[in-house]
């Protein structure tokens, strides 16, 4: 990374904030590494190969944005990034690439100083530290996008009943899976305990629709029509659900849940363990370790 200077790095990740603010609500590292490529005219160093393969700039690119991460500026989440409000008031501040480049370092170096047992000079544990930084974020990313793969393809009664495993390795007691045909708006009936005698009742309904819009606000309320008194709702779409919808479930009066595809991944990784082997193999995983810190 040493042919890169300060002022290049501060140019790639300026543009690259200016296309994640043009989508709220985040974009897919794949798709923000390929905008910005297109919108920029690479460097012969930039655009070389590796001897290992791949071409530098993204590699270079995803360095530079170690800083502004750890400043608050941005946002990665299983291969989504996404810019602050923090980050757009600093590209706003630092309309020179190279002061932006340096506020986000100065604000790197602070958050490094504040980590337990700091070792070794400040500049090359930066180095160290993003380099194991990228190769995480490379492997989470891969990992997230077969996962996300594999569901979109599960077929729709499938992803239900893998909905409901993942209900009874919580500890609740399922008590009802729609079959095929109208469901009236719910997919999954849950309680509390097997006789359904302590409320709430769980009333769920499941889109495996990863590849269609996010669930709107009109959407929600179609679900949260179907919930009585006293029901409780889940609303599991793979899509995810914009932010008036994230809005509206938490000012509403009834009480709804959103679990998106991230959500569910996060909660099927946490009660794994819980799961039978049937269960598991709906989605069956393998937890991967890498060392991230420095000694």
């Amino acid at each position: 990374m040493a042919n890169i200077s300060k002022r290049r790095t501060g140019e790639l990740v300026r543009e690259l904030f200016k296309i994640l603010l043009a989508q709220p609500e985040g974009m897919r590292a794949v798709d923000a590494l390929a905008a910005l490529a297109s919108c920029i005219t690479m460097t012969e160093h930039e655009a070389g190969e590796y001897e290992t393969g791949g071409r530098r700039f993204e590699k270079i690119v995803r360095f530079g944005t170690v800083a502004p991460v750890k400043a608050g500026w941005m946002i990665k989440d299983k291969g989504v990034w996404t810019v602050t409000s923090e980050g757009e008031a600093a590209l706003q501040a630092f309309p020179d690439p190279e002061q932006f480049t340096h506020a986000a370092r100065a604000l790197y170096k602070k958050w490094k100083s504040a980590q337990p047992e700091p070792a070794g000079d400040e500049e090359s544990d930066e180095l160290t530290e993003s380099s194991a930084t990228i190769t995480l974020e490379e492997a989470e990313e891969m990992a997230w996008a077969e996962i996300e793969a594999y569901l979109a393809a599960t077929p729709p009664y499938d992803f239900q009943e893998l909905v409901a495993a993942l209900l009874k390795a919580m500890g609740y007691h399922v008590s009802w899976i729609a079959p095929p045909g109208k469901d009236g708006g719910v997919d999954i009936i849950a309680y509390n305990d097997p006789l359904g005698t302590r409320p709430p009742r769980i009333k769920v309904q499941v889109k495996r629709n990863a590849n269609s819009p996010r669930i709107d606000v009109m959407g929600l309320r179609s679900f949260m029509a179907v919930l009585a008194d006293g029901d409780v709702g889940l609303f599991v779409a793979l899509s995810g659900f914009t932010k008036d919808a994230d809005y509206e479930a938490r000012q509403s009066h009834r009480r709804v849940s959103l679990i998106d595809a991230r959500r569910l991944l996060e909660l099927w990784t946490t009660h794994y363990a819980q799961l039978d082997d049937g269960a598991r193999a709906r989605l069956p995983l393998k937890p991967v370790w890498f060392l991230v810190g420095d000694k």
